[in-house]
């Protein structure tokens, strides 16, 4: 029986992917019996990739951090999503006999209602309006603890949503789960009243309408900053982020005056495991020779570029070969 309802607004406090998911992993671990956690939070210019998913295949990982974005995984399954100051995340936090996620997406379809819209759940995942996605949702459960949270389209910037996501991974094949495209729409497209704010306002009252109980709020503040700081170290890693990749091979290439160099590379949790390079390069045992300085090393476009200038060189065509093969790889 649900005898208290917290409810936790952080966007105004931080739009870090990774201290907000450690945030949400707390609150999860430390919700009583009987109680509902409901906890808004944004991030800022982020690829949200799901726990099984590979992000060199979601996204074009290059660009997005070019532009000052990042790469998060969550614990959660599901597909990819992007997440700018448009979007707002939301989190139900339960013990799994109080957990009930058609009642928790009420709280999502009564809020958005009092902006005169009708939405609606759609499968498992999704809640829609007239067919168009406008929240996606993920679970997680560990043990007797469980969560669900999901994404509201309010402002997004479309743009960027397809600058970043679904890169084409027609040449990439892997283990991992791909994202399957939707149409989406936001909020303020069909109420230009609805803002992040004025949508916090009205789910707020309406996580207190489902349940029938009073709201009580907290504090990003009263959450103690020494028990985040582990897990925010997790939740930033390359090892959690990249590393957790499953094995897929993909495909590199690029031409010159010289010729055109086709690397192949089998990659387990991020690192690479073979390579094979195709050449027609006169430089041939320069070229056989980079290969074995890729292989162990992440696949990371930095750190394979630093491997092949590594190398040894003993004519300005070798050099001319190492110059362009480790500005192909850095690209990565």
């Amino acid at each position: 029986m649900i005898r208290k309802l917290t409810f936790l607004k952080n966007w105004q406090d931080t739009q870090n992917p990774f201290r907000n998911f450690a945030v949400e992993e707390y609150l999860m671990n430390h919700v009583e019996e009987g109680e509902i956690i409901f906890f808004l939070w944004q991030n800022r210019n982020t690829v949200v990739i799901g726990r099984n998913q590979n992000g060199w295949h979601e996204c074009n990982v290059k660009k997005l951090e070019e532009d000052g974005g990042l790469l998060a995984r969550r614990l959660s399954g599901g597909g990819a999503v992007y997440h700018d100051i448009g979007n707002m995340n939301f989190s139900f936090l339960a013990r799994r006999g109080d957990y009930d996620v058609a009642r928790q997406l009420s709280v999502i379809v009564e809020g958005v209602k009092k902006f005169g819209i009708q939405a609606e759940k759609s499968g498992r995942n999704d809640i829609k309006i007239d067919g168009r996605k406008f929240s996606g949702n993920a679970f997680y459960k560990h043990g007797d603890l469980c969560y669900h949270h999901g994404t509201l389209l309010i402002a997004e910037d479309m743009k960027d949503m397809v600058k970043y996501l679904n890169v084409d991974g027609s040449k990439m094949n892997y283990k991992g789960v791909k994202s399957v495209p939707a149409k989406v729409v936001n909020l303020s497209e069909l109420n230009p009243d609805i803002t992040v704010e004025s949508l916090t306002e009205a789910l707020q009252k309406s996580f207190g309408e489902v349940y029938g109980l009073p709201v009580r709020e907290i504090h990003s503040s009263d959450i103690p900053e020494k028990a985040l700081e582990e897990r925010i170290r997790f939740f930033s890693s390359w090892d959690w982020r990249y590393g957790a990749a499953h094995e897929f091979d993909v495909p590199v290439e690029g031409r010159w005056d010289w010729g055109f160099l086709k690397f192949s590379f089998w990659v387990d949790h991020g690192m690479i495991e073979e390579v094979s390079v195709d050449s027609d390069g006169l430089e041939a045992d320069f070229i056989a020779a980079i290969p074995e300085v890729l292989k162990g090393k992440r696949y990371e476009g930095k750190e394979m570029a630093r491997a092949v200038l590594s190398m040894e060189t003993g004519t300005p065509e070798e050099r001319e070969v190492q110059k362009d093969a480790a500005s192909l790889l850095e690209k990565i």
